[in-house]
């Protein structure tokens, strides 16, 4: 068989574990490596600008949430308007190396301002890892399995923020903590060894005519309709993500009143990333299951279902929180293993990853706003619990948009496959 050929496979050659093990640890430590100054900030904070009062400290904290957070987003359309025309495998070693020399480079640095340099261009690298890499796996492995690889890999970030929680314990200078940096420097090295270009993106090129070639990211009306209703799913889910997971600990800390809410605080959070893992992990059985169209709605229903009764049902902090928790966060997590499968089937291979970057980003620019805004709100409200419903409406906005989409999988050039080694 020729080395452009294709096939109708369901098995799952050597090769295809290689590129998702590599697709899998780029997303774990670009977990690690987005929220390890999170972590260390009190420290780092200490040593580059001294004692800071407050109110110094959280404008800190908040320009350093916010250059992470844009360099993403404008990581993730860049990367991805990069990957059309150049390719998923040269997008997915340059953003792996990319952060991961950024956030090696952020443990040399003496001055705030490079800290912050080197915090966007690192988040700069994350945003391509995570378009390019369920963009590269959704064009190579088999249609059978598809759903619950990219669900899988949908769990590789949240695993990297537990593991920024463990190099905290086990290394006090915040230094030697961003050295982290090298493992994704050396997965990047190992990348260019062992990824090869996907066949469905190369047929996309040669079937191209040549005068077309240059206007490859034109979109045509279905196109632009799918990243609307893309970019309104992802961002609903992550609006209401955001505003739970940055303020559930104040709400639960308000509901106690005066008691130390310390354990609570922590179970709270603690039950929230369990169920967001065993969601993401469980995603690709759902979307088999349903079809990604009707497993995303159940996701959206479920979830707004499970904010009121968190945030508006109940009056005293009870155990019974902590099944509620666990429930919404479940499908939280259900979502965005649903979604990264789903968005880049949309689209055909000519510009699978400038939509999906879209998509993906055009909601995490409006989550960044709209999370900073929910602070006001408490006040005008009555209280975070109503402050953090009135966010989870979205949860709503997000389930139309699910109800509007179509069952795309299986169009365009999906179901063909890497042959099996």
């Amino acid at each position: 068989m020729g080395e452009g050929a294709v096939v109708h496979a369901d098995k799952i050659s050597g090769y295809l574990w290689s590129l998702f093990a590599i697709c899998l640890l780029a997303n774990i430590f670009g977990g690690t490596a987005s929220t390890l100054m999170s972590v260390y900030l009190p420290v780092v904070t200490r040593d580059l600008m001294g004692e800071v009062d407050a109110d110094r400290f959280n404008q800190v904290s908040a320009a350093v949430n916010s250059v992470s957070i844009f360099g993403w987003a404008i990581g993730g359309v860049i990367w991805g308007v990069f990957s059309d025309p150049l390719g998923r495998s040269r997008a997915t070693i340059l953003s792996i190396g990319f952060y991961g020399l950024f956030t090696l480079l952020t443990g040399f640095t003496d001055s705030w301002w490079l800290v912050m340099v080197c915090r966007f261009l690192s988040g700069f690298g994350v945003g391509g890892v995570l378009v390019v890499t369920p963009t590269f796996l959704s064009e190579v492995w088999p249609v059978k399995t598809r759903s619950i690889a990219i669900g899988i890999l949908s769990i590789g970030f949240p695993t990297g923020i537990f593991s920024a929680g463990l190099i905290d314990l086990l290394v006090n200078n915040w230094h030697q903590a961003f050295w982290v940096g090298a493992l994704p420097l050396t997965l990047s090295l190992i990348s260019m060894l062992v990824v090869r270009e996907s066949r469905q993106w190369q047929s996309a090129q040669l079937d191209a005519p040549v005068a077309t070639r240059k206007s490859q990211a034109s979109f045509d009306k279905g196109d632009r309709f799918n990243i609307v209703v893309g970019s309104i799913s992802f961002g609903a889910m992550l609006i209401g993500l955001w505003a739970i997971f940055l303020w559930l600990p104040t709400w639960v800390q308000e509901m106690l009143a005066t008691a130390d809410g310390q354990q609570a605080r922590g179970l709270s959070m603690m039950v929230l990333g369990a169920g967001g893992l065993a969601g993401g992990f469980a995603s690709g059985w759902l979307a088999n299951a349903m079809g990604h169209r009707k497993a995303m709605m159940l996701c959206f229903a479920v979830c707004f279902v499970m904010s009121f009764f968190i945030f508006k049902a109940n009056t005293t902090f009870s155990d019974i929180i902590y099944l509620e928790i666990g429930l919404l966060a479940l499908f939280f997590g259900a979502s965005q293993g649903i979604l990264s499968a789903y968005i880049p089937e949309m689209f055909p291979s000519r510009i699978r990853a400038t939509a999906t970057g879209l998509c993906f980003n055009i909601g995490r620019l409006i989550t960044g706003a709209a999370v900073f805004f929910i602070g006001a709100l408490v006040i005008v409200l009555g209280g975070y619990g109503n402050a953090i419903f009135t966010f989870s409406t979205v949860f709503i906005i997000g389930l139309i948009a699910a109800f509007f989409s179509k069952e795309v999988r299986g169009n365009y050039d999906y179901g063909v496959t890497e042959i099996p080694n």
